[in-house]
């Protein structure tokens, strides 16, 4: 398939599903710019692997550091593997503390933290808060 048709699917598919489906924050990107938005989206995601990368292996993001995403950032907790017990508390704890929407893909299982342009700087250090305390209370 021609680069060009490729365009003009996704075109397609966005006119017939009224725009709506996943489209980018087009006001925020106006109003800031591409390079703001990135510039975003790196802290936020900065913040998360800067966690990961320095728990000791309590969490463990599988991802190579150079093939990262800024926006969706899995991990899992104990070990390599996982450890399904911790995933369901921190789900559980995170829970109580109305972060949602964290549980992996169902066929990797897992964490996964979507920091998508809705999610605030401010709602990536509430998690990012949670994890530090998650991790110090596993180290009693």
């Amino acid at each position: 398939m021609k680069q060009i048709d490729k365009v003009k699917i996704i075109y397609l598919f966005y006119a017939g599903n009224s725009s709506s489906y996943n489209t980018p924050p087009c006001f925020s990107i106006y109003i800031m710019g591409a390079a703001a938005m990135e510039k975003l989206s790196s802290i936020k995601s900065q913040m998360i692997y800067e966690i990961t990368d320095n728990s000791q292996g309590f969490y463990v993001c599988p991802v190579e550091t150079q093939n990262r995403s800024k926006m969706n950032i899995p991990f899992c907790i104990g070990n390599v593997k996982g450890d399904d017990a911790l995933v369901k508390r921190f789900l559980v704890k995170a829970f109580e503390l109305n972060m949602l929407s964290l549980k992996g893909h169902r066929s990797v299982g897992g964490i996964q933290a979507s920091l998508y342009n809705s999610v605030t700087i401010e709602d990536v250090q509430e998690l990012a808060a949670f994890m530090k305390k998650f991790l110090e209370m596993r180290q009693l």
